[in-house]
C-alpha cells in the first residue's frame, strides 16, 4: 500500500518561490555593482567576485525553474514526480562555479606575470562592502528558508551566496591591504586564493549532487527511521524489515515490509499500516511518502524460500 504523504501547502510554495525571485533580483544587482567596481579599479580580486556573481545569476535562473518543476505533480511520463531535478540544479551550479574558478585563476596568474595597475580603490571598497552586506543577509535568509521548508534548492543557493559573501570579504581585504601598504600584488594573490576556494566549493556541490543521484544512504536519517518504526511496531502487533529510503530533494520516500500475525484479518493489518503511515508523515519535517508491503509473520521465510527457490 502507498501513502502519498503530506505535500507542500500553497503558502509554502509561494514563500519558496518568492525567496528564489529575491535571490535572482539581488544577484542581478550584485553583478551590476561588481562589474562597475571592476571598471573603476581594474582589480583582479573584484573581477573574481564579479565572475562569481555571473555564476549566481545563471545558477539561480536554473534553480528557480528547478523549484517550479519539482513541485509539479507526478504524471504518466514521470510517475515518481519531478523532485530529483533538485540534484541536477545543484550539479549545474557546481559546474558553473568550477568554470568561474578556472577563469579567476587564469586572470590572476596573467596579472602576476604581465603586470597591471589599480585605480579608485576607495570607491571600489565602498561597492564591495555593500555587496558583502547584501550577500551575507540574503545567504542566511535562503539557508534558513531552505531548512524551514526542507528545500535542497533553496539551501544550496543560500550556501553558494554565503560563499560569495566570503569571496567579497576576501576582495575587501585585498583592497584594504593594497590601499594601506601600496603593494598592488596583494590583489592578484588574494584573487588566486579566492579562485581556489571557489573551486573547492564547486567540487563539493558536484559531489553532493552525485551522491544524491546515486541514492547514497544518510547516516543520520536511517537511525531515526529505524527508531521510529521500532517504537511504533512495539506498540502494535507487528514487526518490520527490508527498510529502504531515498531523499529526492523535496520528499522523503520510504519502503518497508510490515509483518503481522497469520490470524490477523487483512482489513485490520491494513488499518494498522495506514495508522503507521499517518504517524510517519507527522514525525518527519520533510514531505514523506511511505510504501508498505504487508506480510504474515509465521511462515514468512519458508514461503519466500520455497517460491524463490532458495535453500531452507
Amino acid at each position: 500500500m502507498i501513502s502519498m504523504g503530506k505535500q507542500y501547502a500553497k503558502h509554502e510554495k509561494r514563500a519558496m518561490n518568492g525567496a528564489m525571485r529575491l535571490s535572482l533580483a539581488i544577484g542581478f544587482l550584485m553583478l551590476l555593482m561588481k562589474t562597475y567596481a571592476f571598471w573603476l579599479t581594474g582589480s583582479t580580486a573584484i573581477l573574481s567576485d564579479a565572475a562569481e556573481s555571473v555564476v549566481h545569476v545563471f545558477a539561480v535562473g536554473f534553480a528557480a525553474y528547478s523549484m517550479w518543476l519539482s513541485h509539479q505533480p507526478a504524471d504518466k511520463d514521470h510517475t515518481y514526480g519531478h523532485d530529483r531535478i533538485a540534484f541536477f540544479s545543484a550539479g549545474f551550479e557546481g559546474a558553473l562555479i568550477i568554470i568561474a574558478a578556472i577563469f579567476i585563476l587564469y586572470q590572476s596568474t596573467q596579472k602576476l606575470l604581465c603586470g597591471f595597475e589599480l585605480e579608485n580603490l576607495d570607491s571600489g571598497m565602498v561597492f564591495v562592502s555593500v555587496a558583502t552586506l547584501l550577500n551575507g543577509g540574503l545567504g542566511l535568509f535562503l539557508v534558513k528558508q531552505g531548512r524551514r521548508y526542507s528545500s535542497l534548492v533553496l539551501e544550496a543557493d543560500g550556501k553558494h551566496i554565503l560563499t560569495d559573501c566570503i569571496t567579497s570579504l576576501g576582495v575587501l581585504l585585498a583592497l584594504i591591504f593594497t590601499r594601506v601598504t601600496g603593494w598592488i600584488y596583494f590583489d592578484p594573490i588574494i584573487a588566486l586564493l579566492i579562485g581556489v576556494n571557489i573551486l573547492w566549493t564547486g567540487g563539493r556541490l558536484l559531489y553532493s549532487c552525485f551522491q544524491g543521484l546515486m541514492d547514497r544512504a544518510d547516516p543520520e536519517l536511517e537511525p531515526q527511521l529505524r527508531a521510529f518504526l521500532k517504537r511504533e511496531c512495539e506498540n502494535q502487533t507487528m514487526h518490520f524489515h527490508h527498510l529502504r529510503y531515498r531523499d529526492t530533494g523535496n520528499r522523503l520516500m520510504v519502503e518497508v515490509h510490515l509483518l503481522f500475525p497469520f490470524e490477523m484479518p487483512i482489513a485490520k493489518a491494513h488499518e494498522l499500516a495506514t495508522c503507521l503511515e499517518l504517524k510517519m508523515e507527522k514525525a518527519f519535517k520533510k514531505p514523506t511518502e511511505l510504501v508498505s508491503h504487508l506480510e504474515p509473520f509465521e511462515g514468512h521465510d519458508e514461503v519466500h524460500n520455497r517460491l524463490l527457490g532458495r535453500e531452507g
